[in-house]
């Protein structure tokens, strides 16, 4: 279905897709509105339960991510009565990304401020170009976070670097951010598509029952005691030992040969 905000392109081979999501308001640097959150969170339902799409990149267009949240026509104001607000669409975005069981992997294309950075911390990881800039920015403008940069920012990069980034605004570059953990791996710019495919594919030919499993497996031992994630992953473990996913993979390995996983 077309979008006003957004364009959607399917990579990589049949059955085994890499969908990119694209941020489209190249000449807003891709800075989310009202119709902007009500679109991600109808794409990524679109996309959970394509059969076809095995992992997700979530990028913008032009010289962006994404800068933020645009508030214009969206403040408590503006809003008709009654009406859901910005921080209310996210919410409702932020749900269903952060059960998404397909690996959702962020490609920080440029500058990634505020909501931007928050949308790039709700996906599994994230990778840039040599010439991204990326932070929280949101003092820089008297506001706070809402999308999750204060849970979210300190597990990936520790606490002193997230009040660092938060306190000062600062927009660190791909070197930089990329040495403390916020960007995993920095690509040249000219290649870097190709190079984010290239690993989305990695990803994708991998067990789509299994990913789906790590997944809730990490989500859910953040939350939890050593000895009750321990537990949690040795039953979770258990139940897919007896998948037909595993089962191929075992054969598959005893076959000399790359194995064909279904989801089961």
């Amino acid at each position: 279905m077309p979008y006003e905000t957004l364009l959607i392109e399917h990579r990589g081979p049949e059955s085994c897709q890499v969908s990119w999501l694209y941020l489209n308001r190249p000449q807003a640097m891709n800075a989310l509105s009202l119709t902007g959150m009500r679109e991600l969170r109808e794409a990524l339902i679109v996309l959970r339960d394509r059969a076809d799409t095995r992992a997700i990149v979530i990028s913008g267009k032009g010289r962006g991510f994404c800068a933020g949240a645009d508030l214009t026509g969206a403040l408590p104001g503006d809003l008709p009565p009654g009406s859901p607000s910005f921080l209310d669409l996210g919410a409702a975005m932020e749900d269903v990304l952060n059960n998404l069981g397909k690996p959702v992997i962020a490609a920080i294309n440029g500058v990634t401020a505020g909501g931007g950075l928050e949308l790039a911390l709700m996906c599994d990881f994230m990778l840039g170009t040599q010439s991204a800039r990326i932070g929280d920015a949101h003092a820089n403008f008297g506001a706070l976070p809402g999308g999750g940069a204060t849970l979210r920012l300190p597990r990936v990069v520790g606490v002193n670097w997230a009040r660092y980034l938060m306190f000062t605004g600062e927009l660190l570059n791909a070197a930089d951010a990329q040495a403390i953990g916020l960007l995993i791996r920095v690509f040249p710019d000219e290649t870097f598509e190709a190079d984010v495919q290239a690993i989305a594919e990695k990803v994708a030919a991998k067990s789509p029952l299994g990913l789906k499993r790590m997944k809730m497996l990490v989500k859910d031992a953040l939350d939890q005691t050593t000895d009750a994630a321990l537990k949690n992953e040795k039953r979770v473990s258990a139940e897919h030992m007896v998948s037909e996913d595993a089962a191929e993979g075992g054969k598959a390995f005893a076959e000399k040969r790359k194995p064909v996983f279904k989801g089961r």
